[in-house]
């Protein structure tokens, strides 16, 4: 009783504060050692394997988050925070506003407004790649390509709905969830030596290509649906902006455009090419001297080239509240773990095994994951705190890890354009004088077809 009590409240709290979008991470931390308190006072154990007493029961729950503190940030932490210092390092020297610049330009000689959309949506799933958070991807886009849209004829809901949706699901091994995502999977022997390329390539690349080309058409067909029946139509009243002013020269932007996608080019080339295997801390660490040679060419001043690289520095302490929140998210499954509720789970789901519904807890956690990301306006929250969980749930339930993962990851990123309260929704609804509740609906149909269709690819490749 005191198990069911401890984890019913405790999940209740976790699911309260993401609903109400509020940093969840001191509440994981709270949350997980009060598990363990509790676990400890009922006569059980701390659950890490190997876990060695402090000599001070009252502190060994801190000690439980000092070892998974070490664990983590020598593995996915690590990798995490060098991504997000040469994200920074990118933003500093303006390589990202150079690759915008160079992949928007073309656009501009489109004259069919229908034609933009399923365009305009694929490339921005590939900008998200160099802009990570949705709502400054759609800032750039709405500066740069809305006009763009407007002019050609498309109408201000169909071109805020494809621009609310940008940033979605493009598979890519420098994304900090895949990173979480193989943290926990390496755990299992079967994917002892797997790497994020061979994940993002191998099994998230199969579901999310396919998804993303699928909502691409689907949304063409939706805003046009909704045009017609609403009777809709463009106006010019829209004046264009550029990207501020790059003052590098025409091969200059050639080559800062392409230093952001480098880290993947090198991923893709030798996972491709090669029998060889590199990591993405090594394909990043080799960008970043990259991209520090071709500041000191182009500047031809060693101190300020030399000053500029501080900002890597500084972009990876800007990534350590991610690694926080995984160690939060972990602590909490530690203590999950160590009150029994994941052994009482196991024998659960082992009591209904042979009935043909494997695929009721994913479906149950993509479902979770709608309802707090569509009342809250974020799933990233949710889905670091579960990634501990991922592995345990799948031996639980005695399905593929890869049937949680991948559909519970990908649900998320889809589904924050469906909610009003999303700070992207809220930024294009704003940005095009039109209400929140009027832009999703134009991103409601796409999005919710593109998880339906991403789930059921999910359970075709790894139920």
């Amino acid at each position: 009783m005191i198990m069911y009590i401890s984890a019913i409240l405790g999940v209740s709290l976790i699911i309260y504060m993401l609903i109400k979008n509020l940093d969840i991470k001191i509440s994981l931390f709270f949350v997980g050692l009060t598990l363990m308190y509790i676990a400890m006072y009922s006569g059980g154990d701390i659950a890490i394997k190997g876990f060695k007493s402090s000599g001070i029961a009252l502190l060994d729950p801190l000690q439980a988050i000092a070892i998974k503190f070490k664990d983590i940030l020598t593995k996915a932490g690590f990798v995490i925070l060098i991504l997000g210092g040469y994200t920074a390092y990118m933003n500093k020297i303006r390589a990202n506003d150079a690759t915008v610049s160079l992949l928007i330009k073309p656009i501009k000689y489109i004259k069919s407004p229908y034609i933009l959309v399923p365009v305009v949506f694929l490339l921005g799933n590939l900008l998200s790649i160099v802009v990570p958070s949705a709502s400054n991807l759609a800032i750039i886009l709405l500066a740069t390509l809305y006009p763009i849209m407007k002019k050609s004829g498309l109408s201000t809901l169909s071109a805020a709905g494809i621009i609310a949706t940008t940033a979605t699901i493009v598979p890519t091994p420098l994304g900090s969830d895949n990173i979480a995502v193989v943290g926990e999977l390496v755990k299992l022997e079967r994917f002892a030596n797997l790497s994020v390329s061979e994940y993002v390539f191998n099994y998230h690349a199969r579901v999310s290509i396919p998804t993303i080309i699928f909502m691409a058409f689907v949304h063409l067909f939706w805003q046009k649906y909704c045009d017609s029946k609403e009777k809709i139509s463009s106006d010019d009243n829209v004046k264009s902006e550029e990207l501020k002013e790059l003052e590098f020269s025409p091969i200059t932007k050639i080559i800062y455009a392409f230093l952001p996608l480098l880290p993947i080019f090198l991923l893709v080339g030798v996972y491709l090419f090669s029998s060889a295997a590199i990591s993405v801390e090594i394909a990043v660490f080799f960008s970043f001297i990259v991209a520090i040679v071709c500041e000191l060419i182009r500047t031809r001043n060693i101190r300020l080239s030399l000053d500029l690289t501080q900002e890597f520095f500084k972009g990876m302490g800007g990534a350590l509240s991610i690694v926080a929140l995984l160690v939060a998210g972990t602590t909490f499954v530690v203590g999950l773990q160590s009150i029994g509720i994941i052994k009482a789970l196991e024998s659960f789901m082992s009591s209904i095994q042979g009935d043909g519904i494997s695929f009721v807890l994913p479906l149950i956690l993509v479902l979770l994951t709608a309802v707090i990301v569509i009342l809250s306006g974020s799933g990233n929250a949710l889905f670091y705190a579960m990634a501990p969980l991922f592995v345990p749930l799948a031996a639980a339930a005695n399905i593929d890890v890869l049937a949680i993962s991948i559909p519970m990851g990908l649900a998320g990123n889809l589904l924050r354009a469906v909610s009003p309260v999303s700070a992207v929704i809220m930024i294009v609804a704003g940005s095009v004088g039109k209400t929140p509740l009027e832009v999703v609906k134009r991103t409601s149909v796409p999005m919710i077809a593109g998880t339906i269709f991403m789930f059921v690819l999910s359970m075709i490749f790894y139920m």
